[in-house]
């Protein structure tokens, strides 16, 4: 995918279960919110949730496979979290290029992550920067 301003990315999920448990076994994080039905259900939730970097990590992977593409990492983010993601609900995560600087590989980003019925649930920035060497060995490849 060429990177350019109005360039635009996205990816689609549907979140499990499993998906707040791997989170769980990388980061450690074991707030009840995100296991005990019936303590999330007196929560202002109303309903487990999944840790926000399970919703994030959605954004990861559209930039790492897609916009900009392989090689790239975040060098800052700015991001605002509006609303719960549960299991069972399916987020797609989007991002547009805003700026793409001629002297560095480097691109500005605007982030949203909707669910199902199209409710932001994560909006903001990113600033991204692409390995060179990784870029040009994974766009020279054939396969």
């Amino acid at each position: 995918m060429s990177t350019h301003v109005g360039a635009v990315a996205r990816r689609t999920r549907k979140i499990t279960q499993r998906d707040i448990e791997l989170f769980t076994e990388i980061s450690g994080d074991r707030n009840p919110i995100h296991y005990d039905e019936d303590l999330a259900a007196q929560s202002r939730f109303g309903k487990v949730v999944v840790q926000g970097g399970v919703t994030s990590g959605l954004l990861n992977a559209v930039v790492a496979e897609e916009l900009p593409g392989p090689g790239s990492v975040f060098l800052e983010v700015s991001w605002k979290f509006r609303a719960p993601v549960s299991p069972g609900e399916e987020i797609t995560a989007e991002v547009t290029a805003t700026s793409v600087r001629e002297d560095k590989p480097i691109t500005t980003l605007d982030c949203r992550i909707t669910n199902q019925d199209g409710v932001v649930v994560l909006d903001g920035t990113a600033v991204v920067w692409r390995d060179p060497v990784v870029a040009e060995s994974v766009e020279s490849d054939p396969s």
